[in-house]
């Protein structure tokens, strides 16, 4: 047997104004998102901003449904929506906001795996990295690749061996 560690780096900033202006809107859209998602369920809504390599932000945000699963969440509204109208672009970065009992959530939430996986999927197809920044009041976390989530996955690599 061998020890593998496997280590994610994260940057911490205590507010989205130490980010550079155009990462600090990027944020405030995605909390713009969040106050609209249709979370009356759970009532914990999460919306997502992404940008585009050509400037462009994209919003998204939670649709729940009395049907579970068949709602979505606000990361993947965001960037198929990015997809369907920008197919050609590459995302450059992506920004999550949550509100959870009518106010935006202390600490940063992870985007699920689910989301993570289409995030993946998106760098590996425009072979660029997206940046991702997790909002919370206390802190804003920053990680320079969705591969600071899933060092080990899966991808369209493993499918054509």
């Amino acid at each position: 047997m061998k020890k593998r560690e496997i280590t994610s780096v994260l940057y911490e900033y205590n507010s989205p104004a130490e980010l550079e202006k155009v990462y600090e809107r990027l944020i405030e859209n995605a909390k713009k998102a969040a106050e609209n998602a249709y979370a009356p369920y759970s009532k914990f809504k999460v919306g997502a901003a992404v940008l585009l390599e050509n400037d462009e932000i994209v919003i998204g945000n939670n649709q729940e449904n009395a049907a579970y699963p068949s709602g979505l969440c606000a990361e993947r509204v965001a960037i198929f929506y990015a997809n369907a109208k920008y197919p050609d672009k590459s995302i450059k970065a992506i920004a999550v906001a949550a509100i959870n009992n009518n106010s935006f959530v202390k600490e940063p939430i992870s985007p699920c795996g689910s989301c993570l996986q289409v995030m993946l999927e998106s760098e590996k197809k425009t072979k660029s990295s997206i940046k991702v920044f997790l909002y919370g009041q206390k802190q804003t976390l920053m990680a320079e690749s969705i591969n600071q989530f899933l060092p080990i996955n899966f991808n369209g690599d493993l499918l054509l061996k």
